[in-house]
């Protein structure tokens, strides 16, 4: 399982993980799901940009971890009454998942304050956002469950121990 990836570092921080690893961490999602060939885009940003993200598309004026912005097909793709799954242009189209924004920063200090190896809390956003990439959500209760019990499931496959336990 594959994923199709395009790494962007709009920060002057050098405190990021390899393709290797953001490639590995990916396509171990895709592998528990089942898919292949879902493309990313993998946005590394500064502070700065993440905070103007999260004000701009959640209302939220602070930083955060990470951002997550599905791929939405646009209607003028979609003609009335067609299946997009009707010919490979479609099926070309569906693959790209969205984007993933990834505050460098943010994810140091969340490490270091939870007590957490820095590769391993970069490994969990990238699961994290791709799952939510995905249509996965925590907002009630019961999908917060199912979501952290995947997570903790794919981190598992990569060594990793459960984000959520005390540190």
């Amino acid at each position: 399982m594959t994923a199709l990836l395009d790494i962007q570092l709009a920060t002057e921080d050098n405190n990021i993980p390899s393709e290797e690893n953001f490639q590995l961490w990916t396509n171990t999602v895709l592998s528990q799901l089942n898919l292949q060939n879902k493309e990313i885009t993998i946005r590394i940003v500064d502070e700065d940009e993440i905070r103007q993200l999260n004000h701009q598309y959640r209302g939220k004026d602070k930083t955060t971890n990470v951002l997550s912005f599905p791929f939405e097909i646009p209607e003028l793709f979609v003609a009335e009454g067609m299946a997009l799954k009707d010919n490979a242009a479609d099926q070309q189209v569906i693959n790209l998942l969205g984007d993933l924004i990834i505050c460098t920063q943010v994810v140091a200090q969340e490490a270091e304050k939870q007590g957490k190896q820095n590769l391993d809390h970069w490994a969990h956003m990238i699961v994290h956002g791709t799952l939510h990439l995905l249509g996965y959500d925590h907002i009630e209760d019961d999908e917060a469950d199912a979501m952290e019990t995947l997570e903790i499931s794919i981190l598992q496959k990569l060594a990793i121990d459960d984000p959520y336990q005390n540190h």
